[in-house]
């Protein structure tokens, strides 16, 4: 997939990334000191392990669905819907169906 230069241009998010057998695709559009904005793409029955990290993370699901699960509780996320994973507390998510997010992490 071509990377064309991201500032100030309209770019269409579920579009940046693809689909891969086997793998979870990621793709980091911002890596700073404050926070990281990066795309996933993920097929059915691939996820993230639990895992905690000292700050907030918001997730919003371009494509597809996700369950989410944050200290126990699992919801399901869906196309055009967010959730915020706070920060230390043990978050996990799983592709319900194949799905792509875009996750914001805010560390300052």
């Amino acid at each position: 997939m071509k990377k064309k230069k991201l500032e100030a241009t309209a770019t269409p998010l579920a579009e940046m990334i693809a689909y891969q057998e086997g793998a979870v695709v990621s793709r980091t559009i911002i890596d700073k000191e404050a926070g990281t904005v990066t795309l996933f793409a993920f097929v059915e029955g691939q996820g993230l392990s639990e895992h905690t990290v000292p700050f907030d993370a918001l997730v919003q699901v371009l494509e597809g669905e996700a369950n989410v699960t944050v200290s126990g509780k699992t919801i399901a996320v869906k196309q055009g819907e967010m959730t915020i994973m706070p920060a230390n507390k043990p978050h996990a998510l799983s592709a319900a169906t194949r799905f792509k997010m875009l996750l914001t992490m805010i560390k300052a």
